[in-house]
């Protein structure tokens, strides 16, 4: 049997295993900051540090819960707004994984959920790839409303970026993402990563950042860089990725896509926060030890 606690563990790998994944373009990552002058690699171990202890706790949300997947929904955003709170307080207010902590709430309160409806003290793994989708679509229910019921009133003076991007240029970022089940997750990232040679995890992964990079919307991007730097950064990931290169290759294109993205001031830290659900998915269906 699988316990609740390990597949815990297995999320906050994810979380190490993306800040740590290098050369990442305009991403923190082991080599440098990339575009973000007030982070870096240590920071974001004392961010997932502050947010370990939430994880355990949205599982057991989902595993405990009697009700409708919306009312798991709230349960599961009050405990995350905690979770934001403490990894805020470990990093003097600077925002490292608010992104990621919404989607891992999500994701485990639906993993949670899955294990009492469906497996209970049977729960095993690897899933399989069928598992994934049913987790997915638990999310899609959990979040059913939620971009018309967060963007229906909002304080001007208090936008958050995906506020601020939904009402410039009506995309519904993060939010919409998940109340569509992850779409960019189950249809374009998971079905490439699960064929790459899993012996070579740099490798594997940091191609599959730039499948991110190629199709997510990036509310990170656009904040910084509206919708021309988004644009461009999906049309430099794409070429990249047509280039088929080994790592040794890669490495070297990607060290210096760094160098343009940081002088643009330029951070996909959505396809970021997407790749650390992704390589999560990727240990629960054992693609990757």
């Amino acid at each position: 049997m699988v316990t609740i606690t390990k597949v815990a563990t297995m999320a906050i790998k994810a979380l190490f295993y993306e800040v740590a994944l290098s050369p990442k373009p305009g991403l923190v990552d082991r080599y440098d900051k990339g575009a973000h002058k007030d982070m870096d690699f240590f920071l974001f171990i004392r961010s997932i540090q502050a947010l370990a202890p939430f994880f355990e706790m949205y599982i057991c949300t989902g595993y405990k819960h009697i009700g409708s997947l919306p009312e798991l929904f709230q349960k599961i955003r009050k405990i995350g707004q905690n979770a934001e709170v403490e990894m805020l307080n470990s990093t003097n207010n600077i925002n490292t994984h608010k992104g990621a902590n919404f989607s891992f709430a999500l994701i485990l309160g639906a993993v949670g959920y899955y294990i009492q409806k469906e497996r209970g003290s049977n729960f095993s793994l690897p899933l399989s790839e069928s598992e994934t989708s049913q987790i997915f679509c638990i999310v899609k229910e959990m979040c059913h409303g939620l971009v018309s019921n967060d963007f229906s009133i909002v304080d001007e003076k208090k936008m958050s970026y995906g506020e601020k991007i939904y009402k410039e240029y009506n995309l519904t970022g993060i939010r919409g993402e998940a109340e569509a089940g992850y779409p960019t997750i189950q249809t374009k990232a998971l079905p490439i990563a699960r064929t790459l040679d899993k012996d070579n995890q740099e490798e594997l992964l940091l191609n599959t950042l730039l499948i991110l990079m190629k199709v997510t919307e990036d509310s990170n991007l656009i904040h910084r860089g509206g919708i021309s730097g988004w644009k461009k950064v999906q049309n430099d990931s794409k070429a990249i990725l047509a280039q088929n290169y080994n790592l040794k290759e890669l490495v070297v294109v990607l060290k210096e896509y760094n160098k343009e993205l940081i002088t643009n001031h330029l951070s996909p830290g959505g396809s970021a926060d997407l790749l650390a659900v992704t390589i999560f998915f990727l240990f629960l269906e054992k693609k990757i030890d």
